[in-house]
C-alpha cells in the first residue's frame, strides 16, 4: 500500500468505530425513552382502582422486543412506553 492509501484508511476506521459505538448505544437504550419525547405526569402515574389502564405505544414495545428486550424495563419504569393523554 502506498502512503496516501494508508492515510485515507485511518479516518475510515475511526468512522466505523464511531458508527459501531452509536449503534450499540442505540441498542442499549430503550426506544420509547429515547424517541418518545417528554414523559408527563399522566404517563408516570399508575391508574387507581377502577380507573382505565394506560395505553401502550405498540411501535415502541415491538422495537424494544426486537432490538433489545431489557429496554422494556427502562421504558416501563420511566412510563415512556405509555401513550400521553390526549
Amino acid at each position: 500500500m502506498s502512503k496516501s492509501t494508508q492515510i485515507n484508511l485511518i479516518p475510515m476506521r475511526q468512522t466505523k468505530k464511531l458508527i459501531a459505538i452509536g449503534f450499540i448505544a442505540l441498542m442499549m437504550s430503550s426506544c420509547a425513552t429515547v424517541f418518545g419525547g417528554r414523559v408527563n405526569a399522566y404517563q408516570k402515574t399508575k391508574p387507581g382502582p377502577g380507573e382505565q389502564q394506560r395505553e401502550v405505544r405498540v411501535v415502541a414495545l415491538i422495537a424494544d422486543i426486537i432490538l433489545f428486550a431489557p429496554g422494556l424495563i427502562v421504558d416501563f419504569a420511566t412510563g415512556a412506553i405509555y401513550k400521553p393523554q390526549k
